[in-house]
């Protein structure tokens, strides 16, 4: 006799876990088990068969897998955790004790733990990492822009801050923002990192009312990793270009809403550090006797100059235009802006318009900036800079407006970027209508609907002059390309217009039959019928041999209207049988016709 197997040792109640039985496994409460299972990453699945999986019960719960609960016993965040409601416990006593002093003691001594190992278990590769980093730009970015209160703390949202204009910046100088589209959610971004492509959207910057309704303690806990994971990524992004990381905030800049130029980008290389050195001694040596002493000093300083120096020397993104001296590295940088689609452009922009999104898209393609005094500090253009060339405004009336720059709205940017080339600015010229923005995440396949102004712009940019509307059906090309070969055999035969011995009334009915076979397939393709299906019907309609026309008098006699009723009663009587009755019926009747 073989050994007898213990009931629910396997199959789907050995896989599946129920989390009544996984909070009993690992003596936990359940919101240290929702945190546990979101930062490992671990989500509730459904099993094939809940009875089985529940041993036999059909109550409604949650199942995980087994094996990933099993996991979560050796983490090291469950003593964490029980470490933190000791330590409140403690707090609480003390509090109510009236013993101020222990209390401040316990708070100086509080509990604290990363979450470092968690990003590195879970993203073994970087390429990982970036594939998963779209919900983490969504969140960061969303409390980067909400107000402090007391469910969101002004430290949160100073970190979020932080982190996303850092990532910004990376941005900036890879160069690698290829997409963006303006939604009532708000603003989308797409940027390729290596070789992955990456989308996070940015909401609009207007007072946001937190909403009440929201569980924020299971978004924080989401943000807490994204925090993490983010601070490792942009780590990593900024030492593969040789920047220094974490870039320096100039609190001045800060403090005066300088945006993006609030933070100093520093390059680690050591040729920009020998010649941030060397640019510190010259200033030093042409200065008063006080800042010879600093002179002095920074000459002993030797390999300890990588935190001098500063973005705006490093960056060429803020160069002044035409300056006739440069070295041979910012030739280097100003020939590689000039290849980017706003390379050789000085945009300034004015107090109406979104500058915080404006500046990082012109500065992603290269461009330079500058913006009105009222919108924030740190600008390196004004507004009568002969050097700027296109001013985004988004007033209908301007106040004075100078006659060597092109006035245009906010869409002609981000238009230009999707359509990866400077449009036309007639159609965007400040008061003029605008066209439709479209959405560059939309790909159009065969039989799709496109719309006419992404006809113009692809026809634009493949170099076509002239009316768009003729490129858009498919038929319209095939009758000009029908046209073209006939009006050459036409003068090869030397034949001409003039010439023509047909009589014109056959010409206006061919004319009547094409502008009727054009409306046919206007309407099929309006009924959804790709133009390749449309003319396979067409085809198989010209086969069929036509039907002989009827007679008066010929055919069937007609039938009475009491042999109608009668018909349909038996149709109606039929249609009530059974399938097996119903095909007696059918056989019986077709018997009866033979």
């Amino acid at each position: 006799m073989g050994k007898l197997k213990k009931k629910y040792s396997e199959g789907a109640s050995r896989t599946y876990t129920t989390r009544n039985r996984a909070l009993k496994k690992l003596q936990v409460t359940l919101a240290d088990f929702r945190r546990l299972c979101i930062l490992k990453g671990i989500y509730p699945v459904e099993p094939h068969s809940r009875k089985r999986a529940n041993r036999g019960s059909t109550k409604l719960t949650t199942f995980y897998y087994t094996k990933d609960i099993q996991l979560l016993v050796s983490e090291p965040l469950i003593l964490k955790f029980r470490q933190h409601k000791v330590f409140l416990r403690k707090l609480q006593r003390a509090l109510g004790k009236l013993d101020y002093t222990r209390a401040q003691t316990l708070d100086a001594n509080r509990p604290e733990y990363t979450l470092n190992h968690l990003v590195i278990e879970r993203y073994p590769a970087f390429a990982d990492a970036l594939r998963d980093l779209d919900d983490a730009l969504c969140m960061v970015f969303l409390f980067a822009t909400m107000p402090a209160v007391s469910r969101v703390t002004k430290e949160t949202v100073d970190e979020c801050k932080r982190l996303s204009t850092e990532f910004m910046h990376y941005v900036i100088h890879a160069r690698a923002l290829r997409k963006v589209f303006l939604s009532i959610k708000g603003i989308y971004y797409q940027a390729e990192i290596h070789g992955q492509s990456i989308t996070w959207i940015v909401p609009y910057q207007f007072s946001q009312q937190v909403p009440t309704d929201v569980d924020f303690r299971v978004m924080a806990t989401f943000l807490q990793f994204y925090q993490t994971l983010l601070g490792f990524v942009n780590y990593r992004l900024f030492t593969a270009v040789n920047l220094t990381y974490p870039p320096r905030l100039d609190q001045a800049l800060d403090d005066n809403a300088a945006g993006l130029g609030s933070l100093r980008v520093e390059s680690r290389r050591v040729e920009d550090l020998i010649d941030a050195r060397d640019a510190g001694l010259d200033a030093a040596a042409t200065a008063t006797p006080d800042a010879g002493e600093v002179a002095k000093r920074m000459g002993s300083l030797g390999t300890k100059m990588q935190s001098i120096v500063a973005a705006d020397s490093a960056a060429p993104a803020y160069e002044a235009v035409g300056t006739a001296a440069h070295d041979d590295d910012d030739d280097d940088d100003s020939a590689a802006a000039a290849d980017l689609l706003f390379g050789k452009q000085v945009v300034f922009l004015s107090r109406e318009v979104p500058r915080y999104s404006l500046e990082f898209v012109v500065r992603a393609l290269g461009g330079r900036v500058g913006w009105d005094r009222t919108s924030g500090g740190g600008s390196p253009y004004a507004e009568n800079d002969q050097a700027i060339t296109i001013q985004v405004a988004d007033r209908p009336v301007q106040g004075h407006q100078f006659l060597d720059r092109t006035y245009v709205q906010p869409q002609w940017v981000y238009d230009s970027i999707n359509a990866r080339r400077l449009l036309d600015t007639t159609d965007y010229l400040v008061g003029q209508q605008l066209p439709p923005h479209l959405s560059p995440f939309v790909e159009y396949t065969a039989g799709d609907y496109v719309p006419e102004e992404a006809s113009r712009i692809a026809a634009a940019a493949a170099g076509f002059e002239g009316e768009v509307t003729s490129l858009n059906p498919e038929d319209r090309d095939q009758q000009d390309s029908a046209d073209e070969e006939e009006t050459a055999a036409n003068d090869v035969d030397g034949e001409s217009a003039d010439e023509d011995e047909e009589p014109e009334d056959d010409e206006d009915e061919e004319t009547v039959h094409a502008e009727k076979q054009y409306q046919k397939q206007l309407l099929a393709e309006r009924a959804g019928v790709t133009f390749s299906e449309y003319q396979q019907k067409q085809k198989e309609a010209a086969a069929k041999p036509a039907a002989p026309a009827k007679t008066r008098g010929s055919g069937a006699p007609k039938r009475t209207k009491a042999q109608i009723e009668e018909e349909e009663r038996e149709r109606i009587a039929i249609s009530m049988l059974s399938k097996k009755k119903r095909k007696v019926v059918n056989r019986a009747r077709a018997d009866a016709y033979k």
